[in-house]
This record gives C-alpha cells, sequence and structure tokens, in this order.
C-alpha cells in the first residue's frame, strides 16, 4: 500500500531557515526546520530510549550543532531533513529527508518519529513523500537508508519501501550500520 500522492511547492516564509520545498500528503506536511521545531527535536535527542537509532543521545546544546548542522546541509547541498508536521494538529511529528554529510557513502533518506506519533504510518508516509521528492525533483538515481543492525522497526520500514540490505560498513558517526539500498525511480512506490 502506498500513501496518496504528495503534492510540492516553493514557498518563502519568514520562519523559513533553508530552501526546503512544502511536501503535501494526506496527512502531513513535510517542510524545511524553523526554530520553533528546534524543542522537540531537542526532547528527542536527549532521549536515549528513543534516538540511539538515529544518532547519539545529546544534551540542549549538542542538539543545536546538529540542527544547525541541518540548516548547513540544505545551504551545501540543496537538500536535507525535513520536519514532519501533522496536518491536523500542526505538531511536529518528526523529521524525514536526504542527508549526505562528510563521511557518508552516499546520499541516505533518513527518518525519525516523536514521541506520541509512532505507530500511525507517520515515517512510511513522510519517507516515501521525501524520496519522491528527491528521485523526481532532484533527479536522484539511487538513495539508500543507514541502519543501525538493532534498529528492527527502521529494518522493517526500509523493506516495506522496497529498499534490500546491501552490506554493514563502518560508518564515521554511528559505528556499524547497515546500508540498505532502495529502488530506483523507475521502479520506486511514490
Amino acid at each position: 500500500m502506498s500513501a496518496a500522492p504528495a503534492t510540492t511547492s516553493a514557498t518563502t516564509r519568514p520562519e523559513a531557515l533553508t530552501v526546503a520545498p512544502r511536501i503535501e500528503t494526506a496527512r502531513l506536511i513535510l517542510r524545511g526546520p524553523e526554530m520553533r521545531d528546534f524543542n522537540a527535536f531537542a526532547t528527542f535527542h536527549a532521549d536515549p530510549s528513543r534516538c540511539l537509532g538515529f544518532g547519539p543521545e545529546m544534551a540542549r546544546p549538542e542538539a543545536w550543532r546538529w540542527w544547525a548542522g541541518n540548516i548547513g546541509h540544505w545551504q551545501i547541498h540543496g537538500y536535507g531533513y525535513l520536519t514532519v508536521e501533522d496536518r491536523e494538529t500542526g505538531a511536529p511529528a518528526g523529521i524525514s529527508g536526504i542527508w549526505n554529510p562528510e563521511g557518508w557513502p552516499e546520499p541516505e533518506i533518513g527518518w525519525v518519529v516523536y514521541e506520541g506519533f509512532e505507530g500511525r504510518g507517520i515515517a512510511f508516509e513522510a519517507a516515501l513523500a521525501a524520496r519522491a521528492w528527491a528521485y523526481d525533483t532532484l533527479g536522484m538515481s539511487t538513495l539508500t537508508s543507514n541502519i543501525k543492525p538493532d534498529n528492527a522497526r527502521s529494518k522493517a520500514l526500509a523493506a516495506r519501501m522496497g529498499a534490500v540490505y546491501e552490506r554493514t560498513y563502518d560508518n564515521p558517526i554511528m559505528g556499524e550500520d547497515e546500508l540498505w539500498r532502495h529502488p530506483g525511480p523507475a521502479e520506486a512506490a511514490r
């Protein structure tokens, strides 16, 4: 089952910190990070029971540096992590997007869902929309997801998206990571 088709628009808002698009799906808005989203991200990264599949536990100042790094990533690459906003409440529900910092093997589609938003298909819907944007707008021909070996939920989501395990490698930030290859633009569900 695929999510409803996403619509994309380029808008400039006073709160915008990046040139990110606004991607709308049936239940979500994916948009560039705004300062009002930082508290939810910092809360996520302060909880080791939630963040360790995405990155290390971080105190608020460390989370701030990652947040600023994502904004810089947008400036350097023209893509990065988008805030996933719940259309019904306007609350940030997580992040999803394309990530390729120094040391990464190639561009990655990643996702995080914040506490209270799990189990609703939000990561799947957001990741499908971000992947479609990467293929259809950015012209990328392949994407991967880098997943910690013990992160069963992310592996299940990657498989649901059609990605297959390719290899294990040493990620410069995360240590041992599995690289999962997504289907290319012609085969990928939208």
